[in-house]
């Protein structure tokens, strides 16, 4: 809120909620740029990083596979196990998570229209703001399966293949 000057009482309720919903004051207009370049940088250097951890992973497992044959040892059956379960795990979560992240971007696209509405100004509703909204939802579900991608590579090129 702005001191000084008067709030349309339904504007001081969007406001309200906003602040609630996501914990923080909504964004002024200086910082929008420093996150976006923010942003868009993490999830380059995500799926940079995944871009190098899956092949490595992929050809680790693959010759294990293949090593192991027809009868994999008890070692071997608990990493396939455990990767078959790390993928549904990652990708669930990838989902929640881009699903709560596309409806926080929702809200806050809303809120900007209905703000504007209620005020009686024209939009401040830019391409910017979708295209924060969409890295938004990238990132989040870039996020479960670039840690565990990231781990796994760190973890079987510690490990033996027999």
């Amino acid at each position: 809120m702005q001191s000084g000057r008067a709030m349309n009482p339904r504007a001081t309720v969007f406001h309200t909620l906003g602040c609630i919903l996501r914990h923080v004051h909504p964004p002024s207009r200086n910082t929008m740029p420093l996150r976006h370049k923010r942003q868009s940088t993490s999830v380059i250097v995500k799926a940079t990083e995944l871009a190098r951890a899956v092949p490595q992973v992929v050809a680790h497992r693959v010759t294990r596979m293949a090593l192991a044959g027809t009868s994999p040892t008890a070692r071997d059956q608990r990493e396939f196990r455990q990767m078959g379960a790390e993928k549904m795990a990652a990708f669930t979560e990838s989902w929640n998570a881009m699903a709560t992240q596309a409806f926080r971007a929702n809200y806050l696209l809303a809120t900007s229209f209905w703000r504007s509405w209620l005020a009686g100004k024209p939009s401040q509703f830019s391409g910017s703001l979708l295209h924060n909204a969409a890295l938004g939802v990238l990132g989040k579900g870039l996020g479960p399966v670039h840690r565990r991608a990231v781990a796994n590579a760190k973890r079987l090129a510690r490990t033996r293949l027999r």
